[in-house]
């Protein structure tokens, strides 16, 4: 067997541990870990929760210290395209070989009655790999919640909340505050604490928990400011920062959007509180980090004429975003209005169990035509059940609609339809837009999620 028939029948074999659901307890993990010789002990971590910005503060953080010539180690989810993703250092994901070789490991210490999730799986391997590359910082994102996550066994050197609005609620709770607690669980007795805004609720609940812990809080808009000076023609943005009587202007952001502001903040804050005996970092390299962070699958644009291979010579670019939820769609909304077009060809998948109105309806209010599709997944919606579920929650939409079995079919359709000046947008669920940009680069198939 050659080595990617062995690397994809592996992949498989974890993705199966999916069939287990969600297990909430760090009993587990702490089990798994305890056995492979406790790797994630002795690290330096940074530790993220929050419903939307995760990825794009952690991108940011990462390269600025890249940047700065340091070995960071990054563990995200989920991932796009390939599980690859998921655990990287510096510029590099981790290689099929150290899949192979740490899954081996993870599996060699399980207990076949009582099996891991696939999150605590993957975290375990995670661990090994950092350990192994001796990395300076591993930025460390929570999967779901934070309080059970499985990455919640670490003591960082920073934590951050970067925003709480309702998300998953069949397992964080159907209230703000419920799941703003759920969040407060990363925070770790004396540990900082960076947040991003937060509502009065969310915030009660945050600020109550880290005095509790003795966790000094740097709250975005009191303990440190952002401003957006302007915005490009692609919507990114360039701000000023200040926090403790530090300063820095005209700082280029690579990611569009003017949420993109708050979340380079918080990038910022953390590594204001990093400066100092372990790490230093240059106002030149933190420029630097801002303008070459790359976070694919949040608005990111193709060039008219650059797609897609089915249709080479679309006329108008092609933007691909993940936003799936509400507070997600609202800020690309934001950035749609911000930029200048004719009209707009929205293409959508989302996931059947969704606030497809929610995750939607700010979308659809500013199309100017609509394609209905799904990914290859399980959970996705139907495009005919999309259309029951867009006018339940919406009425139906006043725009043109049409219904196609997959995303090929759905893009390859915008791209001829839509014209110069127009802009084309593929939304509605990570799986889609992950789904989307394999096809779209020649990639091969999304390896499941």
């Amino acid at each position: 067997m050659g080595g990617d028939k062995n690397y994809s029948g592996e992949l498989r074999k974890m993705f199966e541990l999916q069939k287990f659901g969600m297990k909430f307890g760090l009993g587990g993990i702490r089990g798994i870990l305890e056995k492979l010789g406790q790797p994630h002990l002795g690290r330096k971590f940074i530790h993220l929760a929050g419903t939307n910005g995760k990825g794009s503060v952690g991108i940011m953080l990462h390269q600025a210290l890249t940047e700065a010539g340091y070995k960071v180690g990054f563990y995200t989810s989920p991932h796009l395209v390939t599980f690859r993703e998921r655990i990287r250092v510096g510029g590099e994901m981790i290689g099929e070989e150290d899949v192979l070789r740490l899954s081996d490991r993870v599996w060699g210490v399980i207990d076949p009655n009582s099996p891991p999730t696939f999150f605590e799986f993957v975290t375990a391997m995670a661990f090994l790999y950092f350990r192994e590359k001796e990395v300076d910082l591993a930025i460390i994102e929570a999967g779901l919640g934070g309080r059970l996550d499985s990455t919640n066994v670490i003591v960082p050197l920073c934590s951050a909340v970067t925003n709480i609005s309702l998300e998953h609620t069949e397992h964080l709770g159907d209230t703000v505050e419920k799941i703003a607690a759920e969040k407060a669980g990363i925070i770790k007795s004396g540990v900082p604490l960076v947040c991003g805004r937060l509502g009065a609720g969310a915030g009660e609940v945050i600020f109550r928990a880290a005095e509790q812990k003795k966790s000094p809080v740097y709250l975005l808009g009191r303990d440190f400011e952002v401003r957006t000076r302007s915005q490009d023609q692609f919507g990114r943005p360039t701000v000023d920062f200040e926090m403790g009587g530090r300063r820095m202007e005209n700082l280029a952001v690579s990611l569009a959007g003017r949420h993109q502001a708050d979340n380079a903040a918080l990038a910022l804050a953390i590594l204001d509180l990093l400066v100092g005996p372990a790490f230093s970092v240059s106002e030149e390299q933190i420029r630097s980090g801002l303008v070459r962070a790359v976070w694919p699958g949040r608005a990111e644009l193709f060039p008219a004429g650059s797609w897609p291979p089915a249709a080479a010579g679309a006329r108008a670019p092609l933007m691909l975003d993940g936003a799936h939820n509400p507070a997600g769609a609202q800020a690309l909304a934001g950035l749609l209005d911000s930029l200048s077009r004719d009209r707009l060809h929205l293409v959508v998948g989302v996931m059947a169990d969704k606030d497809i109105g929610g995750v939607l309806g700010p979308l659809i209010e500013r199309a100017d035509r609509l394609y209905l599709s799904r990914p290859l997944f399980s959970r996705a919606a139907s495009p005919g059940l999309l259309w029951d579920k867009i006018a339940a929650a919406l009425g139906p939409p006043k725009v043109l609609t049409t219904l196609y079995p997959g995303l090929p079919e759905a893009l390859t359709a915008a791209a001829a339809e839509a014209g110069e000046g127009d802009l084309v947008l593929l939304s509605g669920s990570l799986f889609t837009v992950g789904e989307g940009r394999a096809w779209l680069m020649g990639l091969g198939d999304v390896e499941s999620n």
